[in-house]
C-alpha cells in the first residue's frame, strides 16, 4: 500500500493532539532547569518527524540544544520532495519548521550523511541522546520479471523527479506512449496520475521543476490506469484525493460498475470516512452524471480508471525487448472470511490473468526504510528500527520517530503525534537519570570529525540563501520558486 501523502492539520486539532508533559508545565520545566549540563541532543533527518521531535524537545525543556542532521543540502524532507506541487497549502508547515530551526537552541546541519560521513556511535559519544528520524527513503520492489525494463519506474523516483529531488533529476521518463499504468491505489498513486493528466498550464504557477514541466508539455499520455490487488473497500487513498481526480479538468473517470455489485449493503457497517469514500466511488461508477458534468466528460481528451482485483505478474517487453510495452496482471479475489470487508481482506490469485498494453509503468506499492548504521538494530522484514514507544530496543540513549519508527503509514498529523511521543519518552528518561549525566561536546566534536573527513556542512542560514535564490528564479515565471537541482551548484552559490 502506498503511503498517504502529507496533510496539514488545523490549529485546533493540533492543540488537542499534543501529548501533555508529565506533571504541570511549570514544575516540568523547573525540574529540568535545575540540571547543570544543558542536554545535547541530535536528530537525524529534517523531514516532519525530525522537526516535530525537535520542536517538542525545545518546547518542553528550557535548556536543551538540538542539532538536526540531514543528508540533503536543504531541509524539510517529504514536505519539499514528496508533497505534490499543486498542493501548496500542505507545504505551509514549512513556516512552523522554519521557526524551530531559527531557535537559538536549534541548529540545522545539512550535507551530512549519517552512516557514511559520521557513524551513529560517534553521535552517541558526542550527545546525551540521538533520535533517528530519517524516514523511508527507498521503495518496495515489485519482484516480478521485466521490472528492470526501461519505462518502469518507482513512483517515489517519479515524484522526486518532478519535485526536484537531486538524486532523481536525471530520471528522464519517456512520456511518448498513450497509456500509463500505476500499480498501487494510495494517495501517492493518485498524485502521480493527477500530475500525468493535469493540463500543463495548470502546473505552470506551481513549484514543479521547469525540467519536469517541459517533459509534461510534450507528453502523449492520454489514459492512466490505477491498479490494485484488492477491491473498492480497500483503497488507500483519501476522499480529497479522489474528488480531485474526478474533477480534474480535461479528464473523465472509467470505473467498472460490476466491481461495485452488492457494495451498497456491505458499506453500512464500515467507519464513516471509509463509507463516504466508497459511496463517492459507487456514485461515480453507477450513476449517470448530470447534464453539465456529462458535457464536461464528453469533451475530455484524457481518461483515468481504477482497475480492481489485479496483481502484477510480469512487465511485458516490446518486440525488440528494449522497453516496457505492457503488463500482465493476475486476476484476484478476496478471501472469505472476512468477505471482502476491511483492511484485513487478502487478495488471492484466481489462476486467470490479463495483459494490459502500456508504455509506462509506475510502481506505487509502498516506501521502506533502510538500515542506517551497523550499530543500529533494524527489522529488515518490517523495514523499521525495533523500538518501544520510540526507545530503540537494547540501545539506551537511542530513539526513533516517524516512518523509520512505525513504517510508512499515516498523514502528517500521525507523524506529529508520533514524534511528540518520542520526544516525551526521551525527556522522561532524562528526568529519570537514564541518560548520561556528564558533559557532552555535542556538535563541537562532530564538527572536528567532519572537517577531518572533508565534509562541508550546510547551516540553516545557508539554506535561507539558497531559498532566496530559488524564490528569485521563480519570480520571473510567476512561480513560488524554481528549485535548485544540482548540489554542486548549490555549494558554488554558497561560495564552497
Amino acid at each position: 500500500m502506498a503511503p498517504r501523502c502529507w496533510r496539514w492539520w488545523p490549529w485546533s486539532a493540533w492543540r488537542r493532539a499534543r501529548p501533555p508533559p508529565a506533571g504541570s508545565t511549570p514544575s516540568f520545566r523547573q525540574q529540568f532547569s535545575t540540571q547543570e549540563q544543558p542536554p545535547q541532543i541530535c536528530v537525524v533527518g529534517s523531514g516532519p518527524a525530525g522537526f516535530y521531535t525537535a520542536q517538542h524537545l525545545l518546547k518542553h525543556h528550557p535548556r536543551a540544544h538540538v542539532d538536526i542532521y540531514e543528508k540533503q543540502l536543504v531541509p524539510f524532507g517529504l514536505v519539499r520532495f514528496g508533497v505534490a506541487p499543486d498542493h501548496p497549502e500542505v507545504k505551509n508547515v514549512i513556516n512552523t519548521f522554519t521557526q524551530t530551526a531559527r531557535s537559538g537552541r536549534c541548529a540545522f546541519r545539512g550535507n551530512v550523511v549519517v552512516g557514511r560521513d559520521v557513524a551513529v556511535p560517534e553521535l552517541q559519544a558526542a550527545y546525551h541522546a540521538v533520535v533517528l528520524s530519517y524516514g523511508a527513503e527507498d521503495h518496495r520492489a515489485l519482484e516480478i520479471p521485466g521490472e528492470e525494463l526501461p519505462g518502469v519506474f518507482s513512483a517515489r523516483a517519479f515524484v522526486g523527479w518532478y519535485n526536484g529531488l537531486p538524486e532523481n533529476r536525471e530520471l528522464a521518463p519517456d512520456l511518448s506512449c498513450d497509456t500509463a499504468v500505476i500499480l498501487g491505489q494510495g494517495n501517492v498513486a493518485l498524485d502521480v496520475a493527477r500530475i500525468l493528466l493535469t493540463p500543463p498550464e495548470y502546473l505552470e504557477k506551481t513549484d514543479i521543476t521547469e525540467a519536469a514541466l517541459g517533459v509534461l508539455r510534450q507528453s502523449r499520455v492520454k489514459t492512466v490506469w490505477i491498479v490494485g490487488r484488492r477491491g473498492p473497500l480497500q483503497v488507500a487513498f483519501t476522499i480529497k484525493e479522489l474528488r480531485e481526480m474526478i474533477q480534474l479538468p480535461g479528464t473523465r473517470p472509467i470505473l467498472d460498475p460490476t466491481d461495485f455489485l452488492g457494495l451498497q449493503d456491505r458499506i453500512k457497517e464500515v467507519p464513516r470516512p471509509r463509507k463516504r469514500l466508497t459511496e463517492l466511488l459507487l456514485r461515480t461508477a453507477t450513476e449517470r452524471p448530470g447534464a453539465e458534468e456529462a458535457a464536461r466528460q464528453a469533451s475530455a481528451s484524457r481518461t483515468w480508471g481504477l482497475r480492481f482485483f489485479r496483481s502484477p505478474q510480469q512487465v511485458l517487453p516490446s518486440p525488440d525487448g528494449r522497453r516496457a510495452a505492457g503488463i500482465r496482471l493476475a486476476v484476484t479475489r478476496l478471501e472469505s472470511p472476512p468477505q471482502g470487508v476491511g483492511e484485513a481482506a487478502c487478495a488471492v490469485p484466481t489462476g486467470d490473468s490479463e495483459d494490459l498494453p502500456c508504455g509506462l509503468v509506475l510502481s506505487s506499492v509502498g516506501y521502506k526504510s533502510r538500515p542506517i548504521d551497523p550499530s543500529v538494530p533494524f527489522d529488515s522484514k518490517r523495514g523499521v528500527i525495533p523500538n518501544m514507544e520510540g526507545r530503540v530496543i537494547d540501545v539506551p540513549g537511542l530513539y526513533c520517530s516517524g516512518w523509520v519508527k512505525r513504517g510508512p503509514t499515516g498523514v502528517i498529523a500521525t507523524t506529529m503525534t508520533d514524534s511528540f511521543l518520542t520526544g516525551q519518552m526521551l525527556l522522561q528518561d532524562l528526568k529519570a537519570g537514564l541518560l548520561p549525566l556528564g558533559p557532552r561536546p555535542g556538535y563541537a566534536a562532530i564538527e572536528a570529525l567532519l572537517s577531518s573527513r572533508g565534509v562541508q556542512p550546510v547551516s540553516f542560514s545557508d539554506w535561507e540563501k539558497l531559498d532566496a535564490e530559488e524564490v528569485s528564479r521563480g519570480k520571473g515565471a510567476g512561480k513560488p520558486r524554481e528549485k535548485l537541482l544540482d548540489p554542486q551548484e548549490m555549494l558554488r552559490l554558497l561560495g564552497r
